[in-house]
């Protein structure tokens, strides 16, 4: 019988696998995109006829790839951070620093939720121009940001607190 994985590794699949959905999602939105302004181009320079809703769109597109993309560099660990000094301590002072990390960009994650529901909530009755669809839908894309941010980075405070608990280093996304 195959050995079962433990819910610690389980967390860790859906992770992954929520953060392979976001790059999806991202990169269909990018092939829109470049698509989009494709038409713009041709409508402008072949048909004489510039078509003007692919500006709101793009910027609605551009939303949700920024949006996503940040989630995803929390996942990864990719975010933007000096690291030259944490690096330098011993393993077990660099693993508690890495765990305020993470809790911090979770509790900005849960800040960022808080006040973008309240920005969603907000634009629900006002309208994108060109595409006569809430500006909610572009407030959404950092809605999303911010509960991904607390998922991931969340999620990593629970592992990493676990290893630091039992003694080990959590780097990388694998226990060592």
């Amino acid at each position: 019988m195959p050995n079962a994985l433990n819910v610690w590794d389980q967390l860790e699949i859906w992770l992954d696998r929520l953060k392979r959905l976001c790059v999806l999602v991202g990169s269909v939105a990018l092939v829109v995109l470049v698509a989009t302004f494709g038409w713009l181009v041709f409508g402008r320079y072949v048909l004489n006829q510039t078509p003007t809703w692919v500006e709101q769109l793009a910027l609605l597109l551009i939303c949700y790839i920024t949006f996503l993309g940040a989630a995803i560099g929390i996942h990864e660990q990719s975010h933007l951070g000096v690291t030259f000094l944490r690096d330098a301590l011993p393993a077990r002072i660099r693993q508690a620093l890495l765990l305020l990390t993470d809790l911090c960009l979770a509790i900005f994650g849960a800040v960022m939720l808080a006040a973008c529901v309240e920005l969603f909530e907000f634009g629900w009755s006002t309208r994108l121009p060109m595409l006569n669809i809430p500006e909610s839908f572009r407030t959404l894309s950092a809605v999303l940001c911010g509960g991904l941010m607390i998922v991931f980075a969340g999620a990593r405070v629970l592992l990493r607190g676990r290893s630091l608990m039992r003694g080990e280093i959590y780097e990388n996304e694998k226990v060592i």
